[in-house]
């Protein structure tokens, strides 16, 4: 099973920054939309962010305001960026995309998943 290829976690305090990549690999035929979700220790995965193909975005409320998504279509990558980080955004993050692989269906990926902790 193909996986995105997630980069740019780490350690940060709070109020820092952070950008997250994720690039969809290999030949593809299509990408609609790309999201990124976040699942907390003892905690439910949630949706943090989505864009569509035609760049319409959505985001969590408690993220609205402090993350951009964004997207490069030529480069088949999504990327985050979180600015004025808190605590309570510590969690593993993980991409998602509804991709068509030339000769494939349209199936939904995941990226690995990338550790970010908000921490002093």
């Amino acid at each position: 099973q193909v996986q995105l290829v997630e980069s740019g976690g780490g350690l940060v305090q709070p109020g820092g920054s952070l950008r997250l990549s994720c690039e969809a690999p290999g030949s593809i035929f299509s990408i609609s939309t790309m999201g990124w979700y976040r699942q907390a220790p003892g905690k439910q995965r949630e949706l943090v962010a989505y864009i569509t193909a035609s760049g319409t975005t959505n985001y969590l409320g408690s993220v609205k305001g402090r993350f951009t998504i964004s997207r490069d279509n030529a480069k088949n990558t999504v990327y985050l960026q979180m600015n004025s980080l808190k605590p309570e955004d510590t969690a593993v993050y993980y991409c998602n995309a509804a991709l068509k692989y030339y000769g494939g269906s349209k199936l939904d990926y995941w990226g690995q998943g990338t550790q970010v902790t908000v921490s002093s």
